[in-house]
């Protein structure tokens, strides 16, 4: 699977389970890091796990690899590492604190209906 593939699908994940505020940045040009930050909050912690394990089942079965989860538990900020593809989800609190979409304003934002 390409990068942008596993984005597609987890953005459509995220949706599936009704994510707020889901924006994916492009940073192939700014980072060896990723090609992509996909992002989204949930309102509360048992809407941010169902918004990670639905991300895990569907690239699961489209057969992406899933390298890394951190702070499942707490589920204030999860993170999952697909190599290429970093997703973050956060609840609301944690995500206005910690910013991400100013951290990497040098990135591309990218608009969904136009990546998939």
């Amino acid at each position: 699977m390409t990068s942008k593939e596993i984005a597609v699908l987890a953005v459509e994940a995220l949706e599936d389970k009704k994510g707020i505020d889901i924006r994916v940045i492009d940073i192939s040009e700014v980072s060896v890091m990723a090609d992509y930050f996909v992002l989204a909050s949930g309102n509360n912690p048992n809407q941010v796990q169902a918004l990670i394990d639905n991300v895990d089942e569907k690239l699961g079965r489209a057969g992406a690899t899933l390298r890394q989860t951190e702070g499942y538990q707490n589920a204030n900020w999860v993170l999952m590492d697909y190599g290429d593809v970093i997703i973050h989800v956060f609840d609301k609190e944690n995500r206005l604190f910690y910013n991400l979409e100013r951290i990497w304003k040098d990135g591309k934002n990218l608009d969904i209906e136009e990546l998939k």
